[in-house]
């Protein structure tokens, strides 16, 4: 049996506002865009991995969800609770130089990790946390 990953999802509270930092800062194509009950999701993912997708998504993304759970959750995006995603780079140091002219919160510069890779972290437009790994040779 093969299993492999299809896609991931991010909550996020303005689509615009990762469109623009998923697309133009990190690269990633828009692969879609559906609206759906007032909802909106925006996949993107990758050139080099056509076949995974990020789905960027409303913080509460059912229509089933009360008032109270669709305000919890976006009390937890907001302090960035909600987990992110871990990319790789061939590049820590210069995907690093971008991101951060970008603008973006930087959590953690590059450095070299003991379990033999160098990266760094930010968060993204909506508060998640996004690491970019480069493996050591």
């Amino acid at each position: 049996m093969d299993i492999k990953l299809k896609n991931c999802f991010i909550a996020v509270d303005d689509h615009d506002k990762a469109i623009a930092f998923y697309r133009d800062v990190l690269g990633m194509e828009v692969r879609g865009d559906v609206g759906y009950e007032g909802m909106r999701w925006v996949t993107v993912g990758s050139p080099l991995q056509p076949d995974v997708d990020i789905v960027l998504e409303p913080p509460a993304a059912d229509p089933d969800a009360s008032p109270a759970d669709k305000e919890a959750m976006a009390r937890l995006l907001a302090k960035g609770l909600l987990r992110g995603v871990n990319f790789t780079t061939t590049d820590c140091d210069a995907l690093f130089a971008r991101v951060r002219e970008s603008g973006a919160d930087v959590i953690q510069e590059p450095m070299d990790m003991p379990y033999g890779v160098r990266d760094c972290a930010f968060r993204d437009p909506a508060g998640n946390m996004l690491r970019f790994m480069e493996v050591s040779e």
